[in-house]
């Protein structure tokens, strides 16, 4: 399982290309501040914009799986999205923000799903199943995703910016330079604490196994 969930992490640094989205990067953020400001009609412009963002950060997280399971990635945004447009408090700053947040509402998601269906496996109460099936497919999979998950919290009171890291790439799905965005550091610098991370996070993960 450890070699498993560390396979996932080396994995988002081959083959993930940048889509276009529907809005370019200055009208998502223009949007999201107007919004922040309590302009009404500037959500009713975002959602559409915001939903395709979603989506795109969704496939390129769920591209990972097996081919095939259309419903994960359905599934996966439409939870994130309704999580999303009920962060009435937050004061949006601009499309990296967005990523951010969006990159830590998708974690939560499929780790929660991925406890309850460990739970679940070993007799531990009801799902929605239909849910649960699509965001954590199987019990190993679920398995790998609550190992790393563990591993991140411990990461994070150790060098909260690593973490931070790791979550954005693995989860968020962005790329270097998104992620040096998000976090107001340089490409290099992720590069390094990617790398860094992931060699932290296999022996954490392996000392534990």
């Amino acid at each position: 399982m450890i070699c498993a969930a560390y396979s996932l992490l080396n994995v988002v640094t081959r083959g993930l290309q940048m889509t276009t989205p529907t809005g370019s990067p200055q009208e998502v953020t223009q949007l999201l501040i107007d919004w922040s400001r309590g302009d009404q009609a500037a959500l009713d412009s975002l959602m559409p914009l915001v939903y395709e963002e979603l989506r795109r950060l969704a496939h390129r997280y769920m591209r990972r799986e097996r081919v095939g399971h259309t419903l994960q990635t359905t599934a996966l945004i439409n939870e994130a999205y309704l999580r999303l447009i009920e962060q009435q408090r937050v004061q949006w700053h601009n499309r990296a923000h967005f990523f951010a947040i969006s990159a830590q509402l998708m974690r939560r998601i499929l780790v929660d799903h991925a406890r309850s269906h460990t739970r679940v496996k070993r007799g531990g109460g009801v799902l929605k199943m239909s849910l649960d099936e699509a965001v954590a497919p199987s019990q190993k999979r679920a398995a790998e995703l609550v190992a790393l998950d563990d591993a991140l919290q411990r990461l994070a009171t150790i060098d909260l910016r690593k973490s931070q890291v790791v979550e954005l790439r693995f989860f968020g799905g962005l790329s270097v330079e998104e992620t040096a965005e998000v976090l107001k550091v340089t490409p290099m610098t992720v590069t390094r604490d990617w790398k860094t991370a992931k060699a932290w996070l296999y022996r954490e993960m392996s000392n534990e196994a």
